[in-house]
């Protein structure tokens, strides 16, 4: 891997761990962030690990503090290089992905969908973002203090949950997160056949909202061979493992 694709890839590793940091801290248990990964040693949101390595080779480092971590129950650890052997520790793979990327000096294609885009401002528009999130579209969605989502993520600086309408039915979301000058993408979801455009609409936006930056994120299976469709290049490999 040359070294400017490496960049990109600790980039995009450094942002995603700060995501999580952000979305940890409005559940009241920040993590640390040490030299070689980003870890938590509470329990955390649903779906977020409790470690994401930084660096490709930190591997004594990142072994050491996962043996030091006593945590109960599964957890998860996001190796960010796939660089990790966790199995004799106890560990099996989740799931293996790719980092991708889209340059901001590459044009965004869209054709109008008839889509109405918003950013979500208040708790309400973002319980019913969540809602339709987890694929319960029309409800009114969990109260705050059960939400993985929760309404401080509103006034994170760099954040922007979005949301797609037509008329007043919300058709597709996604969450912008400005960090380590990328900006990731993350949690996209589409309750509408034509998800191509909403995808291509969705990146337009992000891109006008953050110009200049990087989009990052990751993707496996045929969300990654849709979204690389659109223009995203895979930069790296990616492994999620949880202990069993």
């Amino acid at each position: 891997m040359r070294m400017r694709w490496l960049d990109r890839v600790v980039a995009a590793a450094f942002n995603n761990a700060a995501w999580c940091d952000a979305v940890c801290r409005t559940h009241g248990h920040p993590g640390e962030f040490e030299e070689a990964l980003w870890l938590n040693r509470a329990e955390v949101p649903r779906f977020y690990p409790n470690v994401v390595t930084l660096t490709p080779r930190g591997e004594t480092q990142q072994l050491d503090a996962l043996s030091a971590l006593d945590l109960p129950g599964r957890w998860g650890v996001k190796d960010s290089f796939a660089t990790l052997d966790l199995a004799p520790r106890g560990f099996a793979e989740l799931f293996s992905a790719q980092w991708i990327h889209f340059s901001p000096e590459r044009p965004a294609t869209t054709s109008p969908s008839g889509a109405r885009w918003v950013r979500v401002r208040d708790t309400a528009a973002l319980s019913a973002w969540e809602a339709a999130w987890s694929g319960q579209p029309g409800s009114t969605g969990p109260a705050p203090a059960h939400a993985v989502f929760r309404p401080g993520l509103l006034d994170e600086a760099g954040v922007s949950f979005l949301s797609a309408y037509h008329e007043d039915t919300l058709v597709a979301g996604a969450i912008a997160y400005r960090a380590a000058n990328v900006v990731s993408l993350s949690n996209t979801f589409f309750t509408v056949a034509e998800s191509g455009t909403l995808r291509a609409e969705l990146l337009g936006q992000v891109m006008a909202a953050f110009p200049g930056l990087p989009v990052v994120g990751y993707e496996h299976g045929d969300e990654l061979a849709v979204w690389c469709d659109l223009g995203f290049e895979p930069i790296g490999p990616l492994r999620v493992w949880l202990k069993t």
